[in-house]
């Protein structure tokens, strides 16, 4: 598996694996609600992923596995994960922590000292094995995963 920067000509195969990934694994937080789902997804566009790629303020990773694109994750500059997707073909294969380290290592190295997300009732446990943990202040500002209030906003010390 290879970890790289995504580019503008991954925003279609990276947007597939983010609707799959929704849609497939995140159960747990849409119930199988169409209209709840269709609403988490409405975002989730080749165009606007392309824009988020492009977007100086973002570091988006593709993972890469027998030439397709099998996850995607990305944060901004200021350390706020806001995605990491994995395609339901590679799930439990370690994509999603390899990327989750990519992103953690960039915001190391943009001398940043801690990194935060909000978790989705599915990917809770994950983020609590790689070290996150309840944020107590309030959660993360101006960040909705649109997921109807189900997620948990948690923080990591890169220290």
């Amino acid at each position: 598996m290879l970890i790289r920067y995504a580019c503008s000509a991954d925003a279609a195969a990276a947007c597939d694996v983010l609707r799959r990934s929704i849609a497939e694994l995140c159960t747990a937080d849409h119930g199988d609600d169409p209209k709840f789902l269709t609403g988490w997804l409405a975002n989730k566009t080749p165009e606007n992923v392309a824009a988020w790629i492009a977007d100086p303020g973002n570091v988006l990773y593709v993972a890469i596995d027998d030439g397709a694109i099998v996850g995607v994750a990305g944060m901004t500059k200021a350390g706020l994960v806001t995605l990491n997707y994995v395609s339901p073909d590679a799930r439990f294969k370690g994509v999603s922590k390899a990327l989750l380290a990519a992103l953690e290592r960039k915001a190391a190295d943009l001398g940043l000292t801690q990194c935060r997300l909000e978790s989705t009732k599915t990917a809770r446990r994950f983020y609590e094995s790689a070290g996150y943990h309840e944020q107590q202040d309030g959660g993360v500002s101006g960040f909705s995963t649109n997921t109807g209030g189900s997620c948990q906003a948690m923080v990591k010390s890169l220290i």
